[in-house]
């Protein structure tokens, strides 16, 4: 009988050393070189295990199978993009995918864009799936939005639309009285107008003062983006100046031949620019015109503007000839 003691206690031996080896290959560190992020697809453990094995993460398929069912009572293994940081180990590599939150990929909608624009973003968002539904224009807001790998572009959309319609009803909530425009849409447009007439971002209350001034006096509004709106079909640029064909078309969203505000937006409006149209600061100011510096010079006369208008063509005067000039050598 004493064989049979000792072929036990050989085998308690050998069954430790095969423990104490598994546990230090569960903690040892991994193969992956550097921090990455990576897209567990869904299956069983041996399915996720072959695509980490194949992407560098894990050492092999059947040491983190073998991990990942001695584990199995601290939860399932989920499908997701996930961060692994680099030499993970197997312990550090299942935590990853029962506990961390996975990658928030970030789509991010600039002020002042068209819906053409928008749409040609969440085209190309890497990650996204199914096909985009129909941007209306100024329907979103301009934001940055998280998302996760494998979310759809509809939902995506959705959110930007639901920030849109809040933000929107907060702040037409708290307009300020006597407004020369009844209705939250007809806000969006004036404030679409002001986010394509100026990239500064103190300049959006002057502006907007400016057109509510014109609004209330009975003025046309006269605004350069809203003739390139409409001599481009819904663009935000063209590869020309404006001519005199496109002031002199016929066009409901041309400024210099209808008064009033366009039938609709011309651009999405950020929430700052839709604050400027709702709360305008009281200014006598009528004109504005660029002025050479990335911004605009204002006025409150004609005269006063005219006098700023001819400023600004000899700076493009003096700009073109620059341009045109041959270099010194």
């Amino acid at each position: 009988m004493r064989w049979v003691g000792l072929f036990l206690a050989g085998l308690a031996v050998f069954a430790g050393l095969i423990f104490w080896q598994a546990k230090e290959e569960y903690r040892a560190p991994g193969p992956l070189a550097e921090a990455r992020s990576f897209v567990v697809p869904r299956g069983g453990i041996e399915a996720i295990g072959a695509a980490l094995a194949e992407a560098g993460i894990v050492p092999s398929p059947r040491r983190f199978a073998l991990a990942a069912w001695l584990t199995k009572d601290e939860g399932p293994l989920r499908a997701a993009e996930f961060a692994f940081p680099a030499g993970a180990s197997l312990h550090q590599v299942l935590d990853v995918l029962r506990h961390a939150r996975p990658v928030q990929r970030r789509l991010t909608i600039a002020e002042g864009l068209v819906a053409q624009q928008i749409t040609a973003i969440f085209e190309r968002a890497e990650g996204l799936v199914g096909p985009t539904p129909r941007v209306a224009e100024a329907g979103v807001l301009p934001e940055t939005y998280a998302y996760q790998w494998g979310e759809t572009r509809a939902a995506v959309l959705r959110r930007a639309e639901t920030a849109m319609a809040t933000t929107l009803a907060e702040l037409w909530a708290g307009r300020a009285p006597n407004l020369p425009f009844s209705t939250p849409g007809e806000a969006v447009t004036l404030a679409s107008i002001v986010e394509r007439e100026t990239g500064l971002a103190d300049e959006r209350p002057r502006v907007a003062a400016v057109f509510v001034n014109r609004l209330r006096r009975g003025m046309r509004l006269q605004s350069d983006p809203t003739v390139v709106f409409a001599a481009t079909g819904g663009a935000a640029s063209m590869d020309r100046p404006i001519s005199r064909a496109d002031l002199d078309r016929d066009h409901p969203y041309h400024p210099y031949r209808v008064a009033g505000l366009p039938p609709g937006p011309i651009a999405a409006p950020g929430r700052a620019a839709l604050a400027a149209v709702l709360h305008p600061p009281t200014t006598e100011e009528f004109y504005f015109v660029a002025d050479g510096t990335g911004g605009h010079a204002f006025a409150r006369t004609v005269e006063e503007h005219n006098r700023n208008v001819v400023k600004w063509r000899e700076i493009e005067r003096q700009r073109n000839a620059t341009a045109g000039a041959p270099r010194s050598r």
